[in-house]
């Protein structure tokens, strides 16, 4: 669960430190003093995207950590070791965000990526956001959430994979079925470029060692005079210095009994002297082995020529051959595969068999989970004032199948416009749809292993009684998870264990956002607020003690 949040320098908070505390707590306020900034804030910290806009005016950076209890999650502490993080009963997640919008992620101390908070993050907090319901509209939102309750998520990218394999599959079929002449005329010219480089036999190696030996063998004349030469200076004749280091050795040696200053000098006149001799024998090998070899250079001069010619041919440097050779192998491999129609078929009908397998799996899993989420939810709206209404979840079947399944998730609402359901685009009001958001964002709530549940602003066209039922159910989810609550209805606020109120101030110039634990008496004053407005009367602090039961 979480239990610590610290921001610095974020939107308009200067410096703020929260400590969470168990069960459902509310967060209220006046409308703009900075009730979401917090949920943005915990958002980053698991993964959200950074923006420059969050850094608070005329500050060079903006920071956010949070801290969680994982000691009864080990898989949070599973994954932390598998990625090489520090594992603990705690979980430190921190971000930093500069002016020019880029973000750094830290886990535990130890740089991440945000992919990284994403992925820990997800077995943390569940957000639930305030235009949540909007989504609802949509199809794909619809499946996505049905999916999501059923535990179908990683089975339905799997069957994205497979669907995409099958189809790819058949294109390569078509492809070469209606071009099959140009295929065979493409393979023709490929073969026959193949066999060409293929004489060549030239390595990849090759051209650095042809142009080193050939500006040995072209310049060996030159290489056995300048030998010859280093040899009778060195060694071979009367004056050779070989012959003068050995005199000058031995007549520092002697007169080293006479002064050992002389003995130092000695000795590195005898270093040169060894030397020099291994430099004489090592030019002696070499000028025994050097010749002119004619021929040699010869063919030598004709397999440049004949590298060159192939390299000017299909316009690529000499050294580059080699690689264009195999990318025709390749080409000509995958030709030869894409013609063979018998192969492609194969193919095709062992791809569709596994996306009917699979696909069968997932429709199973949204069959059941349908019929159950279907009867919970309509339990839950009927709590929320809905009670001549039913939810149903409805499976729609797609031809050939889709990249998802073989069936459309619709959610549909009957009751509300007759006993025959609709879809609920067509059949809910604003309100209505409100109602219906929450209802199923209990349900998958009370079903999700997630600790901490965050509710921005969810109850948005709710009231009256509805809204004091809202709270009620709030608080019972609160009894077995983390719950926090942004509200501005007083009925919701008042089920809170907790409270928090949010306040904007003015400073030197300067609008700044603070949250204020509340006690007994501060959550009677706010809620009689949330109540009553500008003028707070006797009456309407009553009313906010008996909505707290005190």
């Amino acid at each position: 669960m979480l239990r610590h949040l610290t921001l610095s320098n974020f939107v308009i908070v200067d410096r703020l430190e929260l400590e969470f505390l168990t069960g459902f707590g509310a967060l209220t306020g006046e409308t703009g003093a900075g009730k979401s900034i917090l949920i943005d804030a915990l958002a980053l910290t698991l993964g959200e995207r950074a923006d420059a806009g969050v850094v608070r005016s005329g500050c060079d950076k903006a920071e956010v950590a949070a801290t969680f209890d994982v000691s009864a999650l080990p898989v949070v502490r599973d994954w932390l070791g598998s990625n090489d993080f520090n594992v603990d009963d705690e979980l430190l997640l921190r971000r930093v965000v500069d002016v020019g919008g880029r973000s750094r992620a830290y886990i535990n101390g130890s740089s991440a990526t945000v992919q990284q908070l994403r992925e820990v993050g997800e077995w943390l907090v569940d957000i639930h956001g305030q235009h949540t319901h909007q989504s609802l509209l949509r199809t794909d939102a619809q499946r996505q959430l049905l999916d999501a309750h059923a535990g179908l998520t990683g089975k339905v990218r799997e069957l994205g994979t497979i669907f995409r394999s099958w189809r790819e599959a058949e294109q390569n079929l078509r492809l070469a079925n209606d071009g099959a002449d140009a295929l065979l005329r493409e393979r023709e010219q490929l073969e026959w470029q193949v066999r060409e480089l293929d004489s060549l036999a030239f390595g990849a190696d090759e051209w650095a060692e042809l142009n080193v030996e050939h500006r040995r063998l072209g310049h060996a004349a030159s290489l056995i005079e300048g030998a010859q030469f280093a040899l009778s200076v060195l060694a071979d004749d009367d004056a050779a210095c070989e012959r003068q280091v050995d005199s000058v050795a031995s007549r520092l040696d002697s007169l080293g009994e006479y002064d050992p200053a002389l003995q130092e000098v000695a000795a590195l006149v005898q270093s040169v002297q060894a030397e020099l001799s291994e430099a004489v024998s090592t030019l002696r090998r070499y000028a025994d082995r050097v010749d002119v070899d004619p021929a040699r250079l010869a063919v030598v001069e004709r397999r440049i020529e004949a590298v060159l010619a192939a390299a000017r041919k299909y316009r690529v440097q000499p050294e580059a051959l080699p690689g264009l050779l195999a990318g025709w192998q390749q080409r000509l491999a995958a030709l030869d595969a894409s013609t063979n129609v018998a192969a492609l078929e194969a193919q095709v009908a062992a791809a569709r068999s596994e996306y009917t397998l699979k696909a069968a799996e997932v429709s199973a899993g949204r069959r059941r989970t349908a019929d159950a989420m279907s009867q919970s939810v309509s339990e839950v709206m009927h709590q929320l004032a809905l009670s001549s209404s039913r939810f149903e979840v409805a499976l729609l079947p797609i031809e050939n199948g889709a990249v998802y399944g073989q069936e459309q998730v619709e959610f549909r609402i009957g009751g509300l416009a007759g006993n025959v359901a609709k879809s609920l685009a067509k059949v809910a009001s604003g309100g209505e749809l409100s109602r219906i958001s929450l209802a199923i964002q209990v349900l998958t709530s009370r079903s999700a292993s997630v600790p901490t549940l965050i509710f921005d602003e969810v109850d948005v066209g709710i009231g009256g009684g509805v809204a004091e039922i809202v709270g009620r159910l709030l608080h019972e989810l609160g009894s077995e998870r983390q719950v926090l609550c942004v509200t501005h209805l007083p009925q919701v606020a008042a089920q809170a264990n907790w409270q928090w109120q949010v306040s904007k101030a003015t400073r030197d110039g300067v609008t700044l956002s603070s949250i204020q634990p509340l006690d007994v008496d501060g959550r009677v004053q706010e809620i009689a607020r949330m109540l009553g407005g500008v003028e707070i009367t006797e009456i309407t602090l009553q009313h906010a003690s008996e909505l707290l039961g005190s």
